[in-house]
């Protein structure tokens, strides 16, 4: 399976602490407009490996971390039974995936897309074939229960062609979605798309209710197709005026950290600064855990974030 994003060594390596996260009695936010979820991408590792299986992920999340709901990364459905795409459209499988979810107690919040083309593409045929494939997890996403699905704007040529075409490709999946009372979200995701003007540009165009952005903490990263921040890069947006600029839009924030330093702290974001934005915006909804570290375990990542957004929210 493709990984979402490559694994680039970092310089900042930190002696990572674990955080006793366990000490607090409730892993929910102090605010009750804002609630935690967890992203699975946080344990892409264990996933790939082999270690944990795709089915496990929402009891994972109820029975260690104590988080009540949860955000699929679609490339990890099916594990070796099928293909992830096949896996969108098996009834059975994704059936027994909610049966699962319910079993732990857990809501299945958003379903992250990627890999089914370049929604941004300028040639209108390579588009709509994209819009095509999206449509599959919109219903798959309908059949989990889930409120949200996260598509990329990838794609190539001029900005302001990619802008045209981005709003097309929304506007259809924003149509096909409402029916079925799901939000399509934008993540900023590397290239134009981490310019927080450019997709906040789109948004407006595309003015529908159920079509917005899902503002990621790192990935501001112009000059990475992926958009991380975690391995340097030569073109980078403003973090903290990018995520201002989105959670007007936001129908979720995506909460990510890599490794962690000796004081449980991150050394590529400021992380203080960025849940005071999201508070002061009046953002209501989930604030999800996405970890991405590379050198520490994913556990200890995830419980260090959840530690971190215990002291912030």
């Amino acid at each position: 399976m493709n990984t979402r994003r490559q694994f680039i060594r970092q310089s900042l390596l930190g002696a990572g602490t674990l955080m006793v996260a366990s000490s607090f009695r409730s892993f929910g936010s102090a605010d009750p407009d804002i609630k935690i979820s967890l992203a699975e991408w946080s344990f892409h590792r264990a996933l790939q490996s082999g270690k944990l299986d795709h089915m496990d992920f929402p009891a994972k999340a109820k029975k260690e971390f104590g988080i009540s709901a949860v955000e699929y990364v679609n490339g990890f459905f099916g594990g070796t039974k099928m293909d992830f795409k096949e896996a969108a459209r098996n009834k059975p499988y994704l059936n027994e995936l909610l049966k699962r979810s319910q079993d732990a107690g857990v809501v299945n919040h958003l379903l992250m897309c990627d890999d089914e083309g370049p929604l941004s593409s300028v040639d209108q045929k390579e588009r709509l074939e994209s819009v095509d494939n999206h449509k599959k997890w919109i219903e798959a996403a309908k059949i989990l229960g889930c409120q949200t699905v996260r598509v990329n704007l990838h794609g190539e040529g001029d900005p302001e062609d990619r802008k045209k075409a981005s709003i097309d490709a929304l506007s259809r999946l924003g149509e096909f979605a409402k029916p079925m009372k799901i939000n399509v979200v934008v993540e900023n995701h590397g290239s134009v798309t981490s310019n927080a003007d450019w997709l906040t540009a789109v948004m407006k165009e595309v003015n529908r209710d159920n079509v917005g952005t899902l503002p990621d903490f790192g990935n501001f990263c112009m000059s990475h197709p992926w958009g991380t921040i975690q391995e340097g890069c030569d073109e980078k947006y403003d973090v903290y005026m990018g995520i201002e600029q989105m959670l007007p839009y936001a129908k979720g924030v995506s909460a990510k950290t890599y490794d962690f330093d000796g004081n449980g702290t991150q050394p590529l974001l400021d992380y203080k600064r960025l849940i005071g934005i999201v508070k002061a915006s009046g953002f209501k909804g989930y604030i999800g855990i996405e970890y991405e570290g590379i050198y520490q375990p994913e556990d200890e990542g995830v419980r260090n974030t959840q530690a971190l957004l215990q002291k912030y929210l």
